[in-house]
């Protein structure tokens, strides 16, 4: 009765990331992930295997839409009953997908306020000790030390070095965050990458990296991208820059080397 209840509603499209993907002759068997938890998903084999390329190329982390509806399998004598999302149709998500759940997110954490908090911490001027995550490797970390220099500034870096794009940037970011504004010292912290496709700086969008900057006591220099991209990073954090040179310039809002030429003038 249960099992032809749930067949009966209405279908469904999901989005998220597709974890623990296991076939078998019969089915395929996955997790669908986002920031609030997992769906147990399965999908016929022949349904699966008639996507084709696509199928072939799915890993953990990969994001993709997936069309079906609830079910339910009432256990038997050596397994126990459990619900699951009936896979009919997949796909892997294209830009617009990203687009609509980025909407959905920005319109969330704007209506509980979540935009604002970091914007009304007040800022040293001539902070002493900041905090910078970003790519060990990356552009961004040359940028920031050159907008530093240009400021005159002679504090203390403290680097937070993470991935910046692949599956597990958010939460490395997400950390790295926490761990610096642990340090009493640092009065600032700048978080920096360069540009890429929306998919690739999708990381700074995820929600509870975002959650975690708007909560944070410590004031946050965004710069992710270019000037055309928008990530949800940009929307909580103190400041929002279009380049990591202008961030580091930013977060020492007192320009010691212009103070120094005029005092020699």
């Amino acid at each position: 009765m249960l099992r032809e209840e749930l067949r009966g509603r209405a279908r469904l499209q999901l989005f998220g990331e597709i974890w623990n993907l296991k076939q078998t002759k019969a089915r395929v068997y996955f997790e669908l992930r986002d920031a609030r938890g997992a769906v147990p998903c399965a999908m016929w084999t022949n349904k699966f295997e008639a996507l084709g390329e696509a199928a072939s190329t799915l890993s953990d982390g990969a994001q993709i839409v997936v069309a079906g509806g609830p079910d339910y399998y009432p256990g038997s004598k050596t397994s126990s009953p459990s619900f699951s999302f009936d896979v009919s149709d997949l796909r892997v998500a294209g830009e617009g997908d990203l687009l609509a759940q980025l909407a959905a997110l920005r319109r969330q954490l704007q209506a509980e306020g979540l935009f604002e908090p970091q914007k009304l911490l007040a800022r040293p001027k001539l902070p002493r000790t900041i905090g910078v995550i970003t790519s060990e490797s990356g552009k961004a970390r040359d940028d920031i030390l050159a907008g530093l220099q240009r400021r005159g500034w002679a504090g203390t870096l403290v680097w937070g070095f993470a991935p910046v794009q692949d599956r597990k940037a958010a939460a490395a970011i997400t950390q790295a965050l926490t761990d610096l504004a642990g340090i009493e010292q640092v009065e600032t912290i700048i978080v920096a990458r360069g540009g890429g496709s929306l998919a690739d700086l999708f990381a700074f969008c995820d929600e509870t990296l975002c959650r975690t900057v708007a909560l944070l006591r410590v004031p946050v220099i965004a710069s992710v991208g270019h000037h055309t991209d928008q990530t949800l990073i940009d929307d909580v954090a103190a400041e929002s820059c279009s380049t990591p040179t202008h961030a580091a310039e930013a977060a020492v809002p007192f320009d010691i080397g212009a103070e120094r030429s005029g005092l020699r003038a």
